[in-house]
């Protein structure tokens, strides 16, 4: 049977499932709202912002859409799935009250604390005088969180009370993020290596995907300022060699969220993502987010196998339907390399003139801000493309998405040159 899909979005991580949805499901007919670009290559894009929930939801109803699969965080937040629902549609993610597992950094803090989910300390505030006294009582280094959506950049790393206090300021009073800074997070620094795990989820059970790594600051070495991403790899070594660590994540994370969710009367489906720090007492929820992470998706959707695609996988779920029992494994690694616009991300500028040469089957490419103007592809973003290199090995993966990455054109692209470094240290530490 051939199926109506809707997609929700118009970034890289909507791309990625788009090109996944169809490589799932060549007979199915995919549109998406509102696409960019490169969707627009093998989907049919309509004018229909991702939170225009009234008109989204006449879209699905006048094209007799199977069920609707939402990317972005924003419609997520906006109560998208209580509305299609309530209108009798199937689609795929959370409720308004379970998205406020990434909604809210406050809110999810208290579920973690009261669920016993490992998680570091942290102190929730909404004025300057009580951010200082926590500050004051944590000590440097310190983080430094707004506690609603900030487009991934609403977190500031401080190794400084003096810079922590700063960040304080900027969220509380200077009103850096808006209203997503109104109430802040003072939390204790953790010292690890950053995992991301993607689950699939009815509610109840649950299909793992292999994790990823991401590398949220803009350059090479981990410096300069974070970012909402600037490339990521998977399969991720510690996770594939270590198998017990999925399992201790899964128990000691997931399982515990996702049953206090349900206690709570809002149960989650759809995509739960734990970023998560490897620390030296065992693994640490960073965060949570109620949908595909990016740029993690533009690496792990061209890298995973499975028996059952993950097409099906997401329909069950957008239906209401019961999950299988399946394992998603990795068929080869990936390396994504984001490619960002100048002065992001700041000011990026937008209007550059984009050339992509031609490609091969090892070489994904995935539109992330950019539009058509006229006959040519303009940057119209801050993350414009994101490279997806594949490969038997990371070490291959790495310079395949290298190389393209370089041989892209427009004015003055930042990129990094190291993505998936931890993990070529790895392979080479150990041959």
């Amino acid at each position: 049977m051939s199926h109506k899909i809707l997609l929700v979005g118009g970034g890289g991580r909507e791309h990625a499932l788009a090109w996944r949805l169809h490589r799932d499901e060549p007979d199915a007919t995919l549109f998406a709202a509102p696409g960019n670009p490169g969707i627009a290559e093998i989907a049919s894009c309509v004018a229909i912002g991702a939170t225009d929930i009234d008109a989204l939801i006449a879209f699905a109803r006048e094209n007799a859409i199977d069920w609707t699969l939402v990317g972005p965080e924003a419609p997520l937040a906006a109560g998208i799935v209580d509305a299609f629902r309530a209108a009798g549609l199937p689609i795929f993610g959370p409720t308004k009250a379970a998205a406020m597992l990434e909604t809210s950094k406050a809110f999810s803090k208290a579920l973690m604390v009261e669920a016993g989910v490992p998680t570091a300390r942290a102190i929730t505030v909404d004025n300057v005088n009580d951010a200082h006294r926590a500050i004051d009582e944590l000590g440097a280094p310190v983080v430094v969180k707004a506690s609603g959506l900030a487009a991934g950049k609403g977190v500031i790393v401080c190794q400084t009370v003096d810079a922590a206090r700063e960040a304080a300021r900027s969220m509380l009073e200077a009103n850096a993020f808006g209203d997503a800074g109104a109430t802040i997070l003072v939390e204790e620094f953790m010292e690890g290596e950053e995992l991301s795990v993607f689950v699939l989820t009815d509610g109840e059970r649950m299909v793992v995907l292999p994790p990823a790594q991401d590398h949220k600051r803009l350059l090479d070495g981990d410096r300069g300022p974070n970012t909402g991403g600037m490339g990521a790899y998977c399969p991720v070594s510690i996770a594939e060699r270590n198998p017990r660590l999925i399992d201790d994540v899964l128990a000691t994370v997931v399982s515990p969220t996702l049953a206090a969710m349900r206690a709570r009367g809002t149960p989650f489906t759809g995509l739960l993502y734990a970023g998560l720090m490897l620390t030296a007492d065992g693994p640490k929820v960073v965060e949570f987010n109620c949908r595909f992470g990016d740029p993690e998706t533009q690496a792990i959707l061209p890298a995973i196998s499975s028996d059952v695609s993950l097409a099906t996988l997401m329909r069950a779920i957008a239906i209401g339907g019961t999950l299988p029992d399946v394992r998603v494994t990795t068929s080869r690694a990936a390396v994504t390399t984001v490619l960002a616009a100048a002065g992001y991300p700041e000011k990026p500028r937008a209007g550059d003139p984009i050339s992509i040469p031609e490609f091969g089957g090892d070489v994904l490419v995935f539109h992330a801000g950019t539009r058509r103007s006229d006959d040519s592809l303009v940057t119209a973003g801050g993350r414009v493309l994101a490279v997806t290199g594949l490969g038997l090995t990371p070490d291959e993966a790495q310079r395949v998405s290298q190389q393209a990455a370089a041989s892209i054109t427009f004015p003055d692209k930042q990129y990094r040159t190291d993505i998936g470094w931890r993990e070529l240290a790895r392979n080479a530490g150990a041959s």
